[in-house]
C-alpha cells in the first residue's frame, strides 16, 4: 500500500493534532497511519483527503507488492494424546528452547469474566462500578472475539452477547444494544439498513457452507444429500442467517422443508453447530467457515456473504465507536482475521449503506 499521508501532511505545515480533529481521529491515530501499522478505513480516508486538499488516490494507493504470506513455524505439541488437526487455532508459548503448541479449550475451563452475580431477575451484586467505557455488540460471527481482543488494545472493551441476526436486530431497534452484527443483508426483505436511521459498516466477507467430518464420509455436497436415510443433519434456530440459507437450499432443489429430518437439538449458534459434528451428534450442519476452521472439521461451501455491523447512525460520532471501527482497519487485526477465521478483509470498515 502506497501512504503518503506523512509526506502531504508536512507539505502543507499541518499538525497531526489538526488533521486529527478534522479527520474525527485520534492524534495516535494519524501517527500510526503515517506509519502504516494501520490503514484508515473509508469515511477516515475521505476526510483525510478532503482536509489536505488532494484526491484520495493522491493519498493511498495499491502498489504491485503482495501481502506477505504466514510464517511457518515448527512447535511440539502440549499434549501427545490430543493430535492437532489443520485448520486448528493454535496459540504458541516459548518453554525454555521449546516452542510449544495448544489449542484453545473446547469449552471453557475456567470462569467468565464478569461484573458481578445476579441476585434476582432485576438486580445483581457488583463488588465495583462497571466499566463505562463499553459497547455492547450481539451478533453470530465467532470472530467477534478476535475483534473484542482488539478493541481492548485500543481501549475499549466490548461485551458480546451471541444471539442470530434477526434478534440482534431487533434488539438494535428497540435500544437496548450498541451494535447488530448480521448477515442478512443479502436478503431483500431485510430494511434493516435503509431509513430508521440506521447505518451498517462491513465487518467481514465470509462463506457459509455444510460443516462436516473430515474426509467428508458421509459424502454432502449438496441439500439433496441431507435426504439420506443415514445422514443427520443439525439445523439453526429461526431468524439466523444458516437457517435461511437452508430454507433456500431446499426451495433451489425442490425439496419440501418437512423432508429433512434434522436431529432433535437445534444449535444456538455456529460454534454449537460445528460442535454438535466435531462431537458426533450430527454429520453436517450449515455454518462459517470459522467455525469449521474451529474444530479442525471439512468445509463445503455454499454461499459468500456480508457480515455487517449495523448501528445508529447518530452513534458514529461517538469516541468509542470511531475506535472500534478504526481497529477494523489496522493489518495486525486483518491478517489475524483472514488467518483464523478464513474472512476476506478488503472491505472491513467500509460503510455499506
Amino acid at each position: 500500500m502506497i501512504n503518503r499521508l506523512a509526506e502531504l501532511r508536512k507539505a502543507r505545515g499541518i499538525p497531526a493534532a489538526e488533521l486529527a480533529t478534522q479527520a474525527g481521529v485520534t492524534r495516535q491515530a494519524i501517527y500510526a497511519i503515517e506509519a502504516g501499522t494501520y490503514m484508515p478505513n473509508t469515511v477516515v480516508a475521505l476526510r483525510l483527503a478532503k482536509a489536505l486538499q488532494t484526491p484520495f488516490t493522491e493519498l493511498f494507493a495499491l502498489d504491485d507488492e503482495e501481502a506477505a504470506a504466514p510464517s511457518e513455524v515448527s512447535f511440539e505439541a502440549l499434549d501427545d494424546n490430543s493430535p492437532l488437526l489443520p485448520g486448528e487455532p493454535i496459540q504458541l508459548c516459548k518453554v525454555g528452547r521449546q516452542t510449544i503448541g495448544v489449542t484453545p479449550a473446547l469449552f471453557p475451563a475456567y470462569l467468565p469474566v464478569a461484573d458481578g452475580i445476579v441476585t434476582d431477575a432485576r438486580h445483581a451484586a457488583v463488588p465495583a462500578a462497571p466499566v463505562h467505557n463499553r459497547l455492547l455488540v450481539a451478533g453470530c460471527d465467532p470472530a467477534l472475539s478476535l475483534l473484542a481482543a482488539h478493541s481492548a488494545d485500543a481501549g475499549v472493551e466490548l461485551v458480546l452477547a451471541s444471539v442470530n441476526s434477526a434478534r440482534a436486530l431487533e434488539w438494535l431497534k428497540a435500544g437496548k444494544i450498541d451494535i447488530a452484527g448480521t448477515h442478512l443483508g443479502t436478503y431483500p426483505d431485510q430494511p434493516h439498513t435503509r431509513g430508521r436511521g440506521l447505518t451498517a459498516v462491513t465487518f467481514a466477507v465470509w462463506e457459509e457452507g455444510f460443516v462436516v467430518a473430515r474426509g467428508n464420509p458421509k459424502g454432502i455436497r449438496g441439500a439433496e444429500d441431507l435426504l439420506h436415510p443415514g445422514v443427520r443433519f443439525v439445523n439453526r434456530e429461526s431468524g439466523s442467517g444458516s437457517r435461511r440459507l437452508f430454507d433456500d437450499l431446499l426451495k433451489r432443489a425442490g425439496i419440501a422443508a418437512g423432508r429433512v429430518k434434522p436431529v432433535a437439538e437445534i444449535a444456538p449458534g455456529h460454534l454449537a453447530a460445528a460442535w454438535a459434528v466435531a462431537s458426533g451428534a450430527a454429520d453436517c450442519c450449515i455454518a462459517a467457515r470459522s467455525a469449521a476452521r474451529r474444530f479442525g472439521l471439512d468445509f463445503i461451501p455454499l454461499a459468500e456473504e456480508r457480515f455487517e455491523l449495523v448501528l445508529q447512525r447518530s452513534d458514529l460520532e461517538r469516541k468509542a465507536v470511531a475506535t472500534l471501527f478504526d481497529v477494523l482497519s489496522r493489518q495486525r487485526f486483518r491478517r489475524q482475521l483472514e488467518t483464523i477465521a478464513g474472512y476476506d478483509v478488503a472491505h472491513s470498515g467500509e460503510s455499506s449503506s
